[in-house]
């Protein structure tokens, strides 16, 4: 997906971050960490980690099973794979020693998922001669603002995003279910490219915001029904993100105006959202104004939230980064967002990087309720 230069500014900005930490080797083990870094991701159901010294080349430890798809998919040449009859902790701390790194500053981010305290305890004891430097919260920071070739991936994923929600709207009727929605979403994400066929919330919308994740379930949809269709699909492990209420036969009067209002302001905010501006006077154009409008009764979730690589880690969502009233950092160009808000059972979100002029839209469709045909 990526040329070997992408690679190489990759490189350079974990060795920057090194330099600042004064490490001598950075040890990658979140997901998707070692996705951005290596080319090269998989599940850790046996501990596996990167390596990358401040000088000299990487190298990568890993289950010999995975090991072929590996070397496949990462630009490192140096890869070892270990047997499942042996511990990866003491591989890992072997192949250290081996490297002359025994005594050296091991810079760890240790807010990886990857990165338990077992893991902490096993890698302190086998590299006793070695220091262990935290680096906290490493993984999300250097991956904030995005390259020319990772909007491109998410640009290819928002495609995919319209392409879906459009097909969705096409078949809304009544007597369609929830799982002929999904279904269909998910075939479009197959069919365009799509890492995988996960689809996202695709629920019956209720009450004013807390549909928003609710659980999948087969439910029959009747006239008058909103659909809240969250569609989430991956290209590279680039993750796109698009919401829309589908409504079964016509909008109300009363939807129509709420959208509208709704729209009018997430625009505002995506207007707002320029290099340099503060996150909180960002957040504060659409949580204020859906306050202040009687939208809401009560706004405590974010406003928008970091997006980008998203691979097998437990969590589904970025939230290094959020639009809150508390958040008092700067927006940087080329970081890229999901913006969302909902109120009345309507939910309406965007994949927006940040520009010097503005928040630009990567997903395209039409900002509106959709709706099928006449029942």
């Amino acid at each position: 997906m990526f040329p070997r230069d992408e690679y190489h500014w990759r490189i350079a900005k974990a060795r920057q971050a090194m330099a600042s930490a004064d490490v001598d080797l950075l040890l990658v083990d979140s997901g998707e960490l070692l996705a951005w870094l290596t080319g090269y991701t998989v599940s850790e159901t046996m501990y596996r980690a990167a390596f990358l010294p401040r000088d000299g080349n990487p190298w990568f430890v890993l289950r010999a099973l995975d090991e072929a798809p590996g070397r496949e998919k990462t630009w490192i040449e140096d890869v070892v794979g270990f047997a499942d009859t042996d511990n990866p902790h003491s591989v890992i701390a072997e192949n250290v020693r081996a490297r002359g790194f025994a005594g050296a500053r091991i810079g760890v981010d240790t807010h990886s998922p990857c990165h338990s305290a077992a893991t902490h305890a096993k890698l302190v004891a086998l590299l006793a001669g070695a220091e262990i430097v935290p680096m906290p919260g490493l993984s999300e920071s250097l991956r904030w603002v995005k390259s020319t070739a990772e909007i491109g991936a998410l640009q290819q994923a928002a495609a995919i995003a319209d392409k879906a929600m459009l097909a969705i709207a096409q078949i809304a009727r009544p007597g369609m279910t929830t799982r002929d929605a999904a279904a269909v979403a998910s075939a479009v994400f197959l069919r365009e490219g799509a890492d995988t066929g996960e689809v996202g919330p695709v629920v019956k919308a209720s009450g004013s915001h807390e549909f928003l994740h609710g659980i999948f379930k087969t439910e029959r949809l009747d006239e008058g029904d909103i659909l809240h269709v969250e569609l989430i699909p991956r290209v590279a492990n680039y993750s796109a993100r698009l919401m829309r209420p589908i409504v079964v036969g016509r909008p109300s009067r009363a939807m129509r105006e709420t959208a509208e209002r709704l729209i009018a302001l997430q625009d505002r905010q995506i207007e707002a959202m320029k290099a340099g501006a503060i996150a909180s006077e960002v957040d504060a154009v659409l949580r204020e104004g859906a306050l202040s409008q009687g939208l809401r009764p009560t706004y405590q979730n974010v406003t928008a939230y970091t997006l980008g690589l998203y691979t097998r880690t437990a969590r589904t969502s970025d939230f290094s980064r959020v639009l809150l009233p508390t958040s008092d950092w700067a927006l940087e160009e080329g970081m890229v967002f999901h913006a969302y808000t909902t109120a009345a059972g309507l939910g309406f979100s965007e994949t927006v990087s940040v520009s010097r002029g503005g928040g630009e839209r990567l997903t395209r469709t039409p900002r509106e309720i959709l709706y099928g045909p006449k029942a």
